[in-house]
């Protein structure tokens, strides 16, 4: 630890990375007297590349073992002011997260890991410290053996031992065949009956991707999964033979065929069928966030697309159908607009698509960007006052944390007098909620510029969550 803390106490300079025989500046026109070569050069760097490796694993293993200390202490602090045992442990997850800046679903994945590593696998942890493992894999090793008895995982774990040299040149996959070979050995019907829960893990999942794309994932028995790929490849196929050849082929207004491959075919149909429209719009809510001059005027300032995030400014015109900036669009009553119906495919009547875009106003305050108020207040955290906290927080207010906002809850509760209004009001995800009610935990307003959260864990240490800006305000340097 000493050692540690001597090296965060010195800072670590470029002139650090140069070997000290360079160190020596030659004058210009001066022939130097030893000439070092290339290679010698680069083998230095690549042993500095390995030792601060190393350095990494040494210090992910005492991270370990922090961690578990800090559990313990924290249980025995629980166990002292009179908790239930059953609720032994409860924010450690969340405090262990923030430390290291990590979500809070990230922070129950580091106490698991933690707790295996030190208490069960010993010697993994060993070959982590000595830097033969690295995080990942050590993390991979701890996954595979994770549905085994506490004595097969630590039988497991012996067999494994760094000094059979099982981990020496072996990528992810190898080592992940070598952990599941070793579990199965141990117990055959723990690893089956881990199969079998997997079914009960099934899930959609969506996260944004590049250029306005995003990845909707399904976890699928196979028998599933392999039916939904298969209907998805004879749509395609159909596709083609209608086409004679092209894949869906599309006539637009001007004659110009648009061909879409097969992965294309897939998609489309796959949006069609959940949706129930070709175009996937079928009467869902999609909360687009963006200032008027993006909206009439075709500034280039770009949107905000709630579960998804920064959007370009084009795009979201687009999507609400008003085209580039000097475009007819259509004319709003009272905030409500219909958008153009699109374009029917090729062979197909043209789809009802007509449906209502509904325009509410935000106001902001000057220069700081806070969201004041919108078109109308309400006494409870439902209808238009939650949306508008939805759209103030965006995502879950926790640091760290982008989970989607689940429960929309006081920041101050209600037994202890707080107001339900907007500055009392924060979007939290269901476990960050649930945690901040746990003893020792402190949520409060203060105030700075913007809408801005103060946690207390039950350490005493503190942090800030402000609320991310909106679209349009450009903050000033200080």
């Amino acid at each position: 630890m000493e050692r540690i803390r001597e090296s965060r106490a010195g800072a670590v300079t470029s002139d650090a990375l140069v070997p000290a025989r360079l160190a020596n500046t030659v004058p210009p026109g001066a022939v130097p007297a030893t000439t070092v070569t290339t290679s010698t050069v680069s083998g230095d760097l690549i042993e500095q590349l390995r030792v601060l490796e190393e350095m990494k694993s040494a210090i992910t293993a005492l991270q370990a073992r922090v961690v578990v200390a800090f559990d313990l202490a924290q249980r025995a602090e629980q166990a002292e002011a009179g908790v239930p045992a059953s609720e032994h442990g409860q924010g450690v997850a969340a405090q262990v997260a923030l430390a290291r800046r990590e979500s809070p679903n990230r922070g129950s994945r580091l106490l698991g890991f933690a707790k295996a590593l030190v208490l069960e696998m010993p010697r993994t942890l060993a070959a982590l410290r000595s830097g033969q493992l690295n995080e990942w894999r050590a993390t991979l090793l701890v996954k595979e053996t994770a549905c085994l008895s506490v004595e097969d995982r630590c039988a497991v774990d012996e067999e494994l031992a760094p000094d059979a040299g099982t981990f020496e040149g072996k990528g992810d996959r190898a080592i992940v065949a070598v952990a599941k070979a070793a579990a199965y050995r141990r117990d055959p019907r723990s690893v089956a009956g881990r199969a079998a829960r997997a079914a009960s893990e099934r899930t959609v999942s969506l996260r944004p991707a590049p250029d306005t794309m995003t990845y909707l994932t399904a976890l699928l028995p196979v028998a599933q999964g392999v039916a939904v790929y298969a209907a998805l490849t004879r749509a395609a196929d159909s596709a083609r033979a209608i086409g004679g050849g092209v894949f869906g082929g599309n006539v637009e207004s001007n004659g110009d065929v648009v061909v879409r491959s097969r992965g294309q075919v897939m998609a489309d149909t796959l949006v069609e069928r959940i949706t129930g429209t070709p175009g996937g719009v079928s009467g869902i809510n999609l909360d687009l966030v963006m200032t008027d001059r993006t909206l009439f005027q075709g500034d280039s300032e770009p949107a905000r697309l709630k579960g998804y995030g920064i959007v370009p400014s084009e795009w979201g015109r687009e999507l609400l159908a008003l085209g580039p900036a000097g475009s007819s669009s259509p004319q709003f009553d009272s905030g409500r607009a219909v958008a153009e119906p699109q374009a029917a495919p090729a062979g197909q009547a043209a789809p009802d698509q007509e449906f209502t875009v509904w325009l509410r106003r935000l106001y902001t305050a000057p220069g700081t960007g806070e969201l004041l108020a919108t078109d109308s207040k309400a006494r409870l955290f439902t209808g238009r006052l939650r949306r508008f906290v939805e759209t103030r927080d965006d995502t879950c207010r926790t640091p760290y944390c982008d989970a989607p906002i689940r429960h929309i809850d006081h920041v101050v509760s209600w037994h202890s007098g707080g107001k339900t209004n907007l500055s009392n009001a924060a979007g939290l995800c269901e476990a960050c909620n649930h945690t901040k009610e746990h003893p020792g935990w402190n949520t409060r307003s203060v105030h700075a510029g913007v809408h801005t959260l103060e946690i207390t864990t039950p350490t005493g240490h503190t942090y800030q969550s402000k609320a991310p800006p909106l679209p349009g305000h450009q903050p000033s340097r200080t």
